[in-house]
């Protein structure tokens, strides 16, 4: 089942689509203010997005510049406006799509089924699978022993770039530019912080290991 994310404040709408949505295989969740929004997607487990453009602290256009910096999930944009202008505005700052309020729930569903069709066809990768430890890059979600592991955008990313590369080192100065690309001495101590809130959420696996003098590795097989 997809998961979707609804920023919207308009409080009456979320419980209305959740209930049509499940017709469809479509979970959804939602929050009515963009920070609380955009902390939920750093979990990692929402595989599209469905923003609002008026919206309070900051409107949709800007969370969607905000995450086009970094994240390439699925964004389809609402707006009660429905003017031309915004739509393009929309479409070249990064969103996938754009539907105008009021609107059938129905060509909704059909608008997001056919944007995870196209980013999904894209953006197939291998499943990782190590014992009880899968990580699957195509629905950005990690399992273990098939329960939901809850992990932020930074703690997915170094556990993505260690499991393709099992066995192999990696020094704290490529996790940082693999991650961020910012040669940054702070965040360079920091990934040692990240590595360690990762090893809890994975407990009792044993899979990072540290290379002394050198950086950290994934292990297949530990335990």
């Amino acid at each position: 089942m997809y998961r979707i994310l609804l920023i919207d404040d308009d409080e009456r709408l979320a419980p209305l689509l959740a209930e049509y949505f499940s017709r469809y295989d479509l979970n959804l969740i939602s929050e009515t203010h963009p920070s609380q929004g955009l902390r939920r997607l750093s979990q990692g487990d929402v595989d599209l997005l469905i923003l609002d453009v008026m919206l309070p602290e900051m409107d949709g256009f800007d969370v969607c510049r905000s995450l086009r910096k970094d994240n390439d999930m699925p964004i389809l944009m609402l707006t009660a406006r429905g003017e031309v202008m915004d739509r393009v505005i929309g479409l070249e700052i990064g969103a996938d799509d754009y539907l105008a309020k009021p609107f059938e729930p129905r060509e909704l569903v059909a608008r997001i089924h056919n944007i995870l069709k196209r980013t999904t066809s894209k953006q197939t990768s291998p499943i990782h699978q190590f014992g009880d430890l899968k990580i699957d890059p195509n629905r950005r979600q990690v399992t273990l022993k098939g329960q939901m592991i809850e992990l932020t955008t930074k703690e997915y990313a170094l556990l993505l770039l260690l499991v393709k590369s099992p066995g192999k080192s990696f020094s704290r100065d490529e996790i940082m530019n693999a991650l961020s690309g910012v040669d940054a001495e702070f965040f360079s101590r920091s990934i040692d912080i990240l590595v360690s809130r990762l090893r809890q959420k994975l407990k009792p696996l044993e899979n990072i290991q540290t290379v002394w003098g050198r950086g950290y590795r994934f292990i297949e097989g530990a335990n």
